[in-house]
């Protein structure tokens, strides 16, 4: 008889675990839409939420430190005239965000350091060209300002977000609504899954076509795909008997499928993040109450279960930190935050380590917040590599957070760049009023006084004068 070896891995005992209740976030209306986005974005600064909003479309964004019931008059960015569909935080700037909405429209917001004190209203940037709702975005992983959106109109743009102009128009590519749609890791291919059973690799400067494969998944709801390592793609999607599945592709082969595996017969859209350090896919299920991971390796059946992380609760929606805002020190290797029904709950993934000591094998260097190549130079055709940084000693920045500069002179659409100049002349006259009012007002106050002073002095003498008269008539 031979034994069965179990594979050997350094991920094998990986274990999910929720933050303690003073950790959450609480008290926060989700919002309660159907469309299968993330609803929330997070970075090592703020974490962001979709929420509930009257009249109109709202997030909220929060100093990851702010924990604890949220007041409700806590203010949120509320400039879209519709329910907000997508979030993204610019993986370049961590006080930047864009939002995508049921109003046709992308904006791009600036958050101040510390959170926000009162509701935003006015976007940085507003990027119009979609001719209806915008579910899906994604930041360029290289290019400074590169952002992509992709609408139920079948259209995919790709923004110049600093001159506020659409760069490249793909609007005859899809024959259908757009699933899903996200960049490659030095962002030179964008995968693509399609309402007609179809996954495309793209080109994404000339709007092309690279590679195809209809019908990865027999069933007819909705499908999910990711670039996993080396080039490779995983997908997500319902067998015709409604079966969740979980598959590899080979995109240079992609007849069959390097891996397939059914999973079970829920009815969530399950939602892949990849963890490209250390080979780890996470699939979180919409309406799931778990977190099942993988590692994918080049050896056969190249996707092995690894282990579930399970709750009571169902997720409706979850963000994924960037590497850089772990703690390397507990061996954290990923943290998502769970959206509940009103809380978001942070969950830490962690590899069982007796030392303290900085583990290298778990950390190699991992992708920074500096771009390595600019928009304009991106457009005309140069490629270059993420500039990788090392978290030994805990993520610091080193160089300035990348600024972000709006061309106003170039911009076609009425943004809030032009409004702010205003504003902040607005502002100015407004205190020099001000000063000017308070000086008037000291003047007088300072006569009054004055005034009052002589007033008493004159009234004391007069009854002095008085009483003297009266006391000595009497006498």
């Amino acid at each position: 008889m031979s034994r069965k070896v179990v594979r050997t891995s350094k991920f094998r005992h990986v274990f999910g675990q929720a933050a303690k209740a003073d950790q959450c976030y609480d008290d926060i209306r989700i919002s309660q839409m159907t469309w299968d986005s993330n609803f929330c974005s997070v970075n090592p600064k703020f974490v962001a939420m979709i929420v509930d909003a009257s009249g109109g479309g709202a997030f909220m964004v929060l100093p990851l430190n702010k924990t604890g019931r949220i007041d409700m008059s806590y203010p949120t960015v509320c400039g879209h005239t519709a329910p907000v569909l997508d979030i993204e935080f610019c993986p370049h700037n961590d006080n930047i965000i864009a939002s995508s909405s049921e109003d046709c429209s992308v904006m791009i917001w600036e958050i101040p350091d510390g959170g926000l004190t009162t509701s935003l209203t006015e976007p940085v940037v507003k990027l119009e060209g979609h001719s209806k709702r915008v579910g899906i975005l994604s930041w360029h992983p290289t290019a400074h300002n590169v952002l992509m959106s992709a609408g139920c109109d079948n259209v995919l743009i790709l923004w110049n977000v600093a001159r506020g102009e659409a760069m490249v128009r793909m609007d005859t590519l899809h024959t259908d609504l757009i699933y899903s749609a996200c960049w490659n890791r030095d962002g030179s291919r964008i995968l693509t899954s399609c309402k007609d059973k179809t996954l495309r690799v793209l080109d994404p400067r000339k709007g092309t076509v690279i590679y195809e494969k209809e019908k990865p998944h027999e069933g007819s709801r909705p499908v999910r795909a990711v670039f996993v390592s080396d080039g490779k793609i995983l997908s997500t999607g319902f067998s015709r008997m409604s079966e969740r599945q979980v598959a590899l592709w080979d995109p240079k082969n992609f007849g069959e499928p390097l891996n397939l595996q059914e999973l079970d017969t829920s009815s969530g859209v399950l939602l892949p993040f990849f963890d490209p350090d250390t080979g780890i896919v996470y699939l979180c299920g919409k309406g799931d109450s778990s977190i099942r991971y993988f590692e994918v390796t080049d050896e056969a059946p190249y996707v092995h279960y690894l282990s579930m992380y399970s709750s009571k609760e169902s997720q409706k929606g979850m963000g994924y930190m960037p590497k850089r805002g772990l703690e390397v020190n507990k061996c954290e290797i990923a943290r998502f935050y769970k959206l509940h029904e009103r809380k978001c709950e942070p969950i830490v993934m962690t590899v069982p380590r007796k030392s303290d000591l900085f583990q290298e094998d778990l950390y190699p260097d991992t992708i920074g917040p500096e771009p390595s190549v600019e928009a304009d130079e991106w457009f005309e055709g140069k490629e270059a590599k993420p500039i990788l940084i090392s978290l030994k000693d805990g993520f610091v920045a080193t160089t300035k957070a990348k600024e972000f500069k709006v061309h106003k002179s170039l911009l076609k659409t009425t943004t809030a760049s032009a409004g702010s100049q205003q504003d902040n002349t607005g502002v100015k006259d407004l205190k020099a009023a001000l000063e000017e009012l308070t000086k008037s007002i000291n003047k007088k106050n300072k006569r009054r006084a004055e005034v009052t002073d002589d007033e008493q002095e004159e009234t004391v003498t007069a009854v002095t004068q008085r009483a003297t008269s009266v006391w000595g008539g009497r006498g």
